[in-house]
């Protein structure tokens, strides 16, 4: 990233600035103690004056009224509050007529905002009181009462908690009576803005100590920046959380969301009084106390993918380099970049009005389709199609620019949506809910609708990241989540912890291999998905190494082919290569090349590769290969049960069995009685020591309760223990055990299995011939 500084000297105010606020994407509306509001058109480059306040009044906060909620306009969106020194704030018409003036505090009124949906604004002022009113300005509430002045105040993401300062002390409180405050020391001198992002819910705050602070909505502390020259005046958040605006005298920063700054300006404008960016996120303006309006563009952006390189050189061009040929290209656009994306060999970019997509073999002609909305807030790319997420919805096109589905489901925010609560693969899309941080609402990608019997999937705690995986086929489609806890957990129809500790994580993008960094590990597991097909077999697909190279906090950005993508705390790039042969051996399995997939253990010589075959062919019922696979990482014990389900008559109990050796007791039971192999389910219980279930079943079919009674009677003897079950008791009563008996009705299921499945071979033999 990088900032273009402008600074238009068509008119400028004769005071300081101490208010700024933007109308469109192009317009910004300025106040300053010379009682003046100017109106900059930054397409024409013209400064207009919109209107002179009275001479006692001197502006000190301006906050347009929020334009859209939920997709639609807002029809009193043309008005804004400006709050003043003589205790007032003013409700003004865009053309500066003030429509209303309400008494709020004694002493300035330091501080105003809307609510996110407009239906409250709450003030700040010298009288250390905070007031919500409604929003034609009449009083609800008085939220707080303190001895010193509150300097800031800023709106929680759901607009139910309020973030306001006390001195050094930063103070959370919710809007519910009986709900507890959060409040933490913050500063070692008074605080001076506050600025709480809806996407990411993190807290920024800046003050006299010569510091600005990043925090977690808990009070935890993520970032402090090293000591400034002079108070840190301002902070400002991009709307869509991933970048952050500092101005202090003289200087201006751009910072990631993790704090590290992306650049240092340092233009001659005074103390930056206050920052706003436009809705977009490409544009910021900033109130200067010379009398100055600065604005800074957003420019220098980069995004990689294999050998392709890709710069925002200007506001309207890019820059495409190969890096193997060094061969380059530039793409011009008719309107400023605000979104892109390049990943799956294409790139996605979003200007205020259409969408182009272009394809890495061919830069010259791309597809071209205007949008509904400017403001598109994210883009997230698949294989075969991509999504957009703008003001009114969440949008999926094909690479060729056709609409695909537009998934919804009730009370959806779009402007909250990031790339951490939004994943996209080929036939999928998952969205964490934000009411409700524990529910994902997954959907096909091709109709909108919700998948399965449209519940969504809810987890136990609140879900701080998803990512779906991006290969296979729509039914094994599994969906990575992390949550509150840290804990990384793998999900297909029923979830299944993978690991602890987990901070950040990220598929590749051609094989289901899944990497992340948990406490001091980078971690890749190679086969994720054995949790599903034997337990036993995770630990052993890792391929684990230290992850201190990375340093404190640090993000995966991608995982493409070998390489992964690691951004440190301190804004650099940490590439991590990893082994080509798990991709391959994904690929061998995908195409049913088992052949080739022992060849290719045999030649790695690596445990890994061999567990990770052992899941793949256990899954795909491969059973020769499973034993092989099993039998080099010394699994004996499964070799042997492999072995034994080889040896079984019937095909429905080869199915069984294998979902036996997978840990799915209730699946094999329902296959074996669907089969009409009673006898076998029951030994199936018997042989897992389901005493209840199996006595259940041969009461219920009439069938085989003497031979659960004398297994059950045989395995009391063993452990000389007496029957204490009322219901064994009450059968044993009237059922005499008879073990020769019982040993011929067995033998008579085996030989009715056996004649039953060679039947079967037969028809269906004939079946093929005709």
């Amino acid at each position: 990233f990088h900032l273009t500084i402008v600074l238009l000297n068509i008119w400028t105010h004769k005071e300081l600035v101490s208010c700024v606020g933007w109308t469109t994407a192009d317009e910004l509306y300025s106040c300053s103690e010379d009682h003046q509001i100017l109106r900059w058109n930054l397409l024409t480059s013209e400064t207009s004056l919109v209107v002179k306040l009275q001479e006692d009044l001197f502006p000190i906060d301006l906050h347009w009224f929020p334009k859209t909620v939920g997709g639609k306009k807002q029809a009193q969106a043309e008005i804004f509050v400006l709050t003043s020194t003589d205790g007032k704030f003013h409700l003004a018409s865009k053309m500066g007529r003030i429509e209303k003036s309400v008494e709020a505090h004694k002493g300035a009124v330091l501080a105003g905002r809307w609510n996110y949906d407009g239906t409250a604004l709450i003030t700040a002022g010298e009288d250390g009181q905070i007031k919500i009113w409604s929003k034609s300005g009449m009083l609800r509430s008085t939220l707080a009462q303190q001895g010193s002045p509150v300097y800031s105040v800023a709106w929680g993401p759901d607009s139910d908690r309020i973030l306001y300062t006390s001195g050094r002390l930063l103070i959370i409180k919710p809007l519910q009576p009986s709900a507890k405050l959060l409040q933490w020391k913050a500063h070692d001198g008074i605080i001076l803005k506050v600025d709480w992002n809806s996407v990411n819910d993190l807290i920024l705050s800046s003050g006299e100590d010569c510091k600005y602070k990043v925090w977690d909505s808990y009070g935890r502390l993520l970032y402090t920046s090293s000591s400034h020259d002079y108070p840190v005046t301002s902070v400002s958040w991009s709307p869509d959380g991933e970048v952050f605006a500092v101005g202090s005298f003289n200087t201006l920063r751009l910072c990631d969301k993790t704090g590290w700054s992306y650049v240092l300006e340092k233009p001659n404008t005074g103390s930056v009084f206050s920052l706003a960016w436009s809705a977009d996120g490409t544009q910021l303006a900033g109130a200067c106390g010379n009398g100055h309006v600065i604005f800074a563009h957003v420019v220098e952006q980069r995004w990689e993918w294999r050998s392709f390189e890709i710069t925002l050189t200007k506001r309207r061009t890019m820059q495409v380099r190969n890096v193997v040929n060094d061969a380059g290209d530039v793409l011009e656009f008719r309107d400023r970049v605000i979104k892109a994306s390049l990943a799956h060999g294409h790139l996605v970019v979003t200007t205020s009005l259409q969408c182009y997509v272009y394809s890495a073999t061919n830069w010259n002609t791309p597809l071209i389709f205007d949008l509904k909305e400017g403001t598109v807030s994210l883009i997230v790319q698949a294989e075969k199609h991509f999504l957009l997420v703008d003001g009114t919805g969440v949008y999926v096109f094909s690479y060729e620019g056709r609409l695909i589905s537009t998934p919804r489901f009730p009370g959806m925010r779009t402007d909250i949506l990031n790339a951490q609560s939004v994943s996209l693969s080929n036939d999928t899309i998952a969205i964490r809910d934000k009411s409700d941080e524990k529910v994902i609402f997954l959907f096909d990608a091709l109709t909108g609708k919700a998948l399965g019997d449209g519940k969504p999937l809810t987890h136990k705690m609140e879900v701080m990241e998803i990512a779906l995986d991006q290969c296979g086929p729509s039914s094994d489609r599994k969906i990575a989540v992390i949550d509150k806890n840290r804990d990384l957990y793998l999900t297909a129809v029923h979830q299944v912890i993978v690991s602890t500790m987990v901070h950040t994580m990220a598929w590749n993008d051609s094989a289901n291999i899944l990497c992340g960094i948990q406490d001091t590990q980078f971690t890749v597991w190679h086969y994720p998905s054995a949790v599903f097909t034997d337990k036993d077999l995770l630990p052993k697909t890792l391929y684990m190494k230290d992850a201190s190279e990375f340093s404190r906090a640090p993000h995966i950005l991608n995982y493409v082919g070998t390489q992964v993508t690691v951004r440190r705390c301190d804004g650099s790039l940490v590439y991590s290569s990893v082994s080509p042969y798990p991709a391959l051996l994904h690929e061998y399995s995908a195409s049913s090349r088992w052949e080739d997939a022992l060849r290719l253990c045999r030649f790695a010589k690596d445990q890994s590769l061999w567990a990770c075959l052992a899941g793949m062919a256990m899954a795909n019922r491969e059973l020769t290969t499973a034993e092989v696979a099993y039998a080099a990482i010394g699994e004996v014990d499964k070799v042997q049960y492999i072995n034994s389900i080889k040896d079984l008559p019937s095909k429905e109990s080869s199915v069984a069995h294998m979902l036996l050796f997978s840990g799915h007791v209730q699946e094999a039971e329902a296959t074996l009685l669907q089969a009409g192999l009673v006898y076998q389910t029951i030994q199936v219980h018997i042989n897992l020591y389901n005493w209840d279930r199996a006595l259940e079943l041969a009461v219920k079919h009439k069938t085989h309760v003497d031979t659960v009674l004398a297994y059950r009677l045989k395995f009391l003897q063993d452990f000389s223990k007496k029957e204490t079950n009322k219901r064994f008791m009450q059968y044993a009563d009237g059922v005499e055990v008879d073990w020769e008996k019982i040993q011929a009705k067995v033998e008579m299921e085996l030989v009715k299995e056996r004649e039953k499945a060679a039947t079967t071979s037969v028809r269906s033999s004939l079946a093929s011939r005709r």
